[in-house]
């Protein structure tokens, strides 16, 4: 009996001591909004998932589900078909993610979910969580995109694989070459699952969804969801369970304003907002890949550090850049449309557009860039005389207010460390701002042929004869 009480006794110290023994991550003391605080209290062991996908989940610094993974988990782990809508930055990758490798055998050897998704930079970042999360599960993630060597794929298969993520072209590539087999794949996710809809990818949904068994699962994500996934929904989706959490289509914690300049006066405006706003990380936005790269060149040559982006680049060149901006290496990114989707950045709290997209669907997935997972961040959009009827369709359409822009942005707006800041400590990080501004102007009169090669061999912007204004 004395026996039985001591292993009651262990038993107890191992269920409270395991979280203890976790390399959890200092907790993230940010101020965030209701998009992800609103929730019902739910906590992630409330859901009943494995010990070693918690240890995983806590390890990852997620300390509590946001309302969309509250919603998510529970109904996509009893295998039902989900229609997800949600704001951008709010967690939907956990909200799918989680279940997902919940459902995991480890001990079959066998593809059981697959993850798709419409661009290379988004399958990385989806792989990667997926990755971190399973760490302690024993289950194998694989992600395969178009633009990278067929062979290393294809030598990664001869291992047991159970999670795919991929874009498209590249699993239906794999598929019809009989390298990957998805007859016993349960569970299809798709991730920005409006744009996976759209003209771009027609078709190839359909070819992959014809490999799967009949009595698979199919989960959709989106903040958008045009009338294609209507049609989409009532071909293949089974009594879906819809989720909405869009009574606003913006993120409470994104403020936005406009400026209305000339063409020509656009490099100089985001010069001054360089030199006034406190940036942790900012992504510019351009319309065209040519002007994203003569954009970074003009930046490069104010003395800035700046890298480039676009779908125009090769796979190596685009993964380099992406991955060294996300570690911090640079400020301040300059990219076409190819990043408005799912990248997740947490340190990214200005997002600045050069040029103003044409479409709401745009514009609300690239200030969705900044005021990730609750944080703050503000929106600036450079509107020509041009744009003035578009930026008011975007307000109409989103119900939202674009507001003109200030003298000077309130830094509690945007800037976390704003929050706890007193007026001395204020005015000592503002003549801090001062002295490096001045010091970079003075550094760029006196060596400007350095300051073209400080955006460094990812970055640097291609040595054109055209200038953006």
């Amino acid at each position: 009996m004395a026996s039985t009480k001591e292993d009651l006794k262990k038993d107890s110290n191992n269920e409270l001591g395991w979280k203890a023994k976790l390399n959890i991550p200092t907790p993230d003391q940010r101020i965030k909004t209701s998009d992800v605080t609103n929730t019902k209290g739910n906590e992630f062991e409330d859901f009943c998932l494995k010990r070693d996908l918690l240890m995983g989940i806590f390890e990852k610094g997620w300390e509590k589900p946001s309302p969309i993974q509250e919603a998510s988990i529970p109904i996509a782990l009893t295998g039902r078909d989900i229609l997800a809508r949600a704001k951008n930055g709010t967690g939907k990758t956990g909200a799918y993610a989680i279940p997902c490798l919940e459902k995991v055998d480890p001990s079959r050897d066998l593809v059981q979910a697959l993850i798709i998704v419409p661009t290379r930079e988004l399958a990385l970042q989806t792989s990667q969580i997926c990755i971190e999360l399973s760490k302690h599960l024993g289950c194998r993630c694989m992600v395969t995109t178009g633009g990278t060597n067929l062979k290393d794929d294809i030598m990664r298969l001869t291992e047991p694989v159970h999670v795919v993520i991929a874009t498209p072209g590249r699993i239906l590539d794999l598929m019809n070459k009989n390298l990957v087999k998805i007859s016993s794949c349960g569970t299809l996710i798709l991730d920005e699952a409006d744009k996976l809809l759209s003209q771009d990818f027609k078709g190839m949904l359909d070819s992959i969804i014809g490999h799967l068994p009949k009595d698979r699962q199919i989960m959709l994500y989106s903040a958008t969801f045009p009338l294609t996934v209507e049609s989409f929904m009532s071909k293949h989706l089974k009594n879906p369970y819809e989720i909405n959490l869009m009574e606003e289509l913006t993120l409470k914690g994104v403020t936005q304003y406009y400026a209305f300049v000339q063409e020509k006066q656009k490099v100089h405006c985001l010069n001054t907002l360089f030199s006034k706003l406190q940036i942790n990380q900012s992504i510019i936005f351009c319309n065209s890949t040519q002007r994203v790269e003569l954009l970074a060149k003009k930046i490069t040559e104010l003395g800035y550090s700046c890298y480039y982006i676009h779908a125009k680049m090769n796979q190596h060149h685009r993964n380099r850049v992406f991955h060294d901006f996300r570690q911090g290496l640079c400020r301040n990114l300059v990219c076409s449309d190819l990043f408005t989707r799912g990248i997740d950045i947490q340190a990214v709290n200005v997002v600045i557009n050069f040029d103003f997209p044409k479409h709401s669907e745009t514009y609300l997935h690239r200030i969705g860039r900044s005021g990730r997972y609750g944080h703050l961040g503000v929106a600036i959009n450079l509107i020509t005389y041009d744009d003035r009827f578009v930026l008011h369709k975007v307000e109409q359409e989103l119900g939202t207010e674009i507001k003109p822009i200030p003298k000077t942005i309130d830094p509690s707006l945007y800037v976390a460390e704003a929050h706890q800041m007193d007026p001395e400590a204020e005015e000592e990080y503002y003549r801090q701002q001062l002295q490096q501004q001045q010091q970079r102007t003075n550094s760029n009169n006196s060596n400007h042929h350095h300051m073209q090669q400080s955006a460094g061999p990812r970055g640097h912007a291609a040595p054109h004869q055209q200038t953006v204004a």
